[in-house]
């Protein structure tokens, strides 16, 4: 794309209405850039605020039905919301497409070229903030009275390149050049106060009551974005919260001399939104993530107590059933002990009262079996910070404990396995046990997920209050990821069933006849192919590697983590390298493996996996033998529009977490919408994506979780190695240093891992059924009429997976909302 592009010429009076015209007067008005030539970055911004103007009406509309005809309301807390590129979205939901274009052409550019120039925004990391905006995408889709809230964060969690193999940590400034989609709401600021100490008082008529006083204060700024329905004239809300001091600038500092001092205030209340996901290795990361926290659910509640009293005063006895906080993992728990502080802090509640309220309106999802990803606050950490809170937490579990021991008489150790404060030297608040007693709904987020809080990690918790518990199988919106970054197979699907499915996708297992139909077969495959070449292209683009097409694509790509076992991907792809060196390639399919994803700044495991993930990638790439058989990458810096380019391309799919540590998952789902095939263990969704699908359509193997669980007890990797000669070439290649021999024993700690008895992943356990099923997809893709069934197969049977279908049951399950407004 040109770095500057023609004007067009003056329009007519006719047009004065149209969308061009709208980008004509925001470039020579809104944004002073009246030469002759236009540069990129401003059409975009000229055209972004063009289609934000057609939002705004729809979004008053939308906010009148709500005062007016909502019963009850919902707020949906996640600290993070990870909705990737607005612009595209915005103008598919909006039916704009053909007018974008149109306008878009007389300047001698695509709509494609111009949505490239909009930063992915940086307010979430992996599957739960893509969760949460495919959430709030169905509930602008379904008209349910919901609203986001969440934390502007300036930077996101990082920009990740590869140098020498390893991660490279970038700052991700997404609001370098501003945000054109959000519109800052200064006049609903709200205070958010830290440190400081209770006090007990009376007052006039002797009633004992408690503050909290001598804090730091910050203020909460909000800034709004629109999330607009697929072409139904609502357009909800996504408030995002910006911290900044309550006062910017001390002049007497200054004056004194003082220049730094005098900002100190600006500076420190602005870290708390300056960054995702601080690393939290240090004390002060721990500090500031538990203000992120506590800021975003503090700022949250107060603005919907506020916007309450303005329409009730202080009479909070419909409260409760007309208004619920849906908690999106434990990082927003601190909700309930700040809503029992604000109703008896500053509204005078008493105890009983307040709970009352708290227990009817907050709702919990979990989206982890790993018992260390629960959040743990060290009491003296907590009790530092949030002092107040921490009183209420005490005293929650003091009287919480009451109804163990009647539950369960003189059992100290119920007591001591369900009690929120983890004694010990170092005595932790557990933030989870916190959420499911507040809360009234504790959801699970696919079956098996449930099941194994029901009968695992909350056990105890569910014979105690078993009515408590739910599954919520987890879903994605098939607008973003079929429609809108699928045109072709949109385009494919609509001239076969309609366009119904779009927004409703349970219709579209009326393609499963097709299935059989050679002509449709034919169609499918060519649009596949086009997704090929798409992806082929970006992958080139990024890496410098090409992948051919008639080879097998298969693709991991998703957070870098040792429970999503991409060292058992990489495993595979050595010993297909090793099957090459050996001139074992009879039969041998040829195939591309792109695997991508973040690791976590502090997560030394995860780093050193991206690593070996390069070398071994280097290796393969650079040997003659694996010409047009072979080629690996690690895709850097993976993001939502990313993903928009590698799922529509992709032909396996690897879900091959260890069985029952995945809760759910959402790739998977994205991927079999787009017809890839999966190879997974019977881990989250993979078990009831296999049962839509048919198991003939999906590649199963591995241990499942109840013999992940018996493996555990004798568990001898060495054993394994010994006597499979296909695993111990492998083993032999890394510990020969294959892949590393200009940097001898770096993967020494991998090595001793996978040899470990004691390796909760299994990942040698799992290996050998890997290797076999791998073998399959090998075999089943020299077919490929057959693979082309089986990918029709998968799109048809994936409308259980809509996040629609995921949201109508929380609306009716949990929620108990309705929609507002008609279509």
């Amino acid at each position: 794309m040109n770095s500057s592009l023609a004007v067009p010429r003056e329009m007519s009076e006719s047009c004065l209405a149209s969308l061009e015209c709208e980008i004509r007067r925001h470039l020579n008005f809104t944004l002073a850039h009246g030469e002759d030539v236009t540069k990129p970055r401003y059409l975009y911004r000229a055209l972004a605020i063009a289609v934000r103007d057609r939002l705004i009406e729809q979004w008053r509309g939308t906010e009148r039905r709500l005062q007016s005809e909502a019963d009850k309301k919902v707020y949906y807390l996640s600290l993070e919301f990870l909705i990737g590129r607005s612009l595209s979205n915005a103008v598919y939901n909006l039916d704009l497409d053909d007018a974008a274009r149109s306008a878009l052409h007389d300047y001698g550019v695509t709509l494609e070229e111009i949505a490239e120039l909009e930063l992915d925004a940086g307010l979430g990391n992996g599957g739960l903030g893509r969760l949460a905006a495919c959430f709030l995408d169905s509930c602008a889709n379904l008209q349910l009275p919901v609203v986001g809230y969440g934390i502007r964060y300036e930077y996101g969690m990082f920009h990740q390149r590869i140098e020498n193999g390893r991660q490279i940590e970038d700052p991700d400034h997404w609001l370098l050049d501003g945000n054109p989609w959000e519109i800052e709401r200064s006049e609903d600021a709200r205070r958010v106060r830290f440190y400081g100490r209770s006090e007990l008082y009376y007052d006039q008529e002797g009633v004992h009551h408690c503050r909290w006083v001598d804090t730091h204060d910050v203020q909460a700024v909000p800034f709004d974005m629109p999330i607009p329905g697929f072409k139904n004239d609502t357009v909800n809300t996504l408030r995002l919260w910006k911290a900044t001091a309550t006062s910017a600038f001390d002049l007497n500092e200054f004056n004194a001399g003082g220049y730094s001092e005098a900002v100190a205030a600006k500076n420190m209340a602005e870290q708390i939104t300056m960054v995702l996901y601080p690393n939290d290795s240090s004390e002060n990361g721990k500090e500031l993530r538990l203000k992120q926290q506590y800021f975003l659910v503090s700022a949250s509640l107060q603005d919907v107590l506020a916007n309450w009293v303005k329409q009730h005063g202080q009479d909070f006895t419909r409260f409760g059933e007309s208004n619920c906080f849906q908690l999106n993992d434990t990082h927003p728990a601190c909700a309930v002990p700040e809503l029992m502080r604000v109703l008896m802090d500053e509204y005078d509640l008493e105890w009983d009262d307040a709970w009352a309220i708290v227990t009817k309106c907050m709702a919990y999802t979990n989206h982890t079996l790993l018992p260390e990803a629960l959040e743990r606050w060290s009491v003296s950490l907590f009790s530092r910070l949030l002092p107040r809170l921490t009183e209420i937490i005490f005293e929650i579990n003091r009287r919480f404990l009451k109804q163990v021991e009647t539950r369960w008489p003189g059992d100290v150790d119920m007591k001591r396995r369900l009690s929120i404060v983890e004694e010990g030297d170092n005595p932790h608040f557990r933030m989870a046990y916190l959420a499911i007693v507040g809360s009234f709904s504790v959801n699970g987020v696919a079956q098996l997920h449930t099941d194994l809080l029901r009968s695992g990690l909350f056990s105890d918790f569910y014979a105690l209050w078993p009515k408590k518990f739910n599954n919520k199988t987890n879903g994605v919106t098939q607008r973003r990821w079929l429609a809108h970054c699928n045109p072709g197979l949109r385009d494919l699907i609509n001239s076969a069933i309609g366009d119904k499915w779009e927004a409703d996708l349970s219709v579209v297992d009326q393609l499963i006849p097709l299935a059989d139909d050679v002509e449709f077969g034919k169609k499918w495959r060519e649009v596949k192919l086009e997704n090929k070449r798409r992806l082929s292209n970006y992958v080139f683009k990024n890496t410098g590697v090409k992948f051919g097409l008639d080879a097998v694509y298969d693709v991991q790509v998703k957070r870098i983590h040792e429970y999503k076992r991409q060292l058992l991907n990489v495993l595979h792809v050595i010993h297909l390298y090793d099957r090459i060196c050996r001139g074992d390639t009879q039969g041998l399919t040829s195939r591309c493996v792109l695997i991508g994803g973040k690791a976590a700044p502090g997560y030394h495991i995860a780093k050193l996996i991206v690593k070996l993930v390069n070398n071994v990638a280097t290796v393969i790439n650079h040997d003659p033998r694996t010409e047009g058989l072979l080629r690996l990458v690690f895709f850097p810096n993976y993001r939502v529009s990313a993903m928009e380019i590698i799922c529509p391309g992709t032909e396996l799919s690897e879900q091959i977490s260890t069985a029952g540590k995945e809760a759910s998952g959402t790739g998977n789902m994205k991927f079999m919408m787009n017809g890839a095939l999966t190879i997974g263990t019977l881990d989250g969704a993979n078990i009831e994506i296999r049962e839509k699908a048919g198991a003939d359509n999906f590649f199963l193997f591995g241990l499942d979780a109840g013999e992940v669980a018996k493996a555990r007890q004798n568990y001898d990797p060495n054993k394994i190695i010994a006597e499979d000669k296909d695993i111990r070439r492998v083993m032999e290649l890394l510990e020969g240093g294959r892949f590393n021999s200009n940097e001898p024993g770096i993967f020494d700690i991998l090595i001793a891992g996978l040899r470990n008895g004691q390796d909760q992943w299994l990942t040698i356990a799992d290996f050998r059924s890997y290797i076999d099923a791998q073998q399959e997809v090998n075999d089943q893709y020299k077919d490929q009429q057959a693979w082309n069934r089986k990918s029709i197969i998968n799109t048809a049977s994936s409308g259980w997976f809509s996040s629609d279908r995921t949201i109508t049951q929380y609306a009716e399950e949990i929620w108990n909302v309705k929609p507002v407004g008609s279509r």
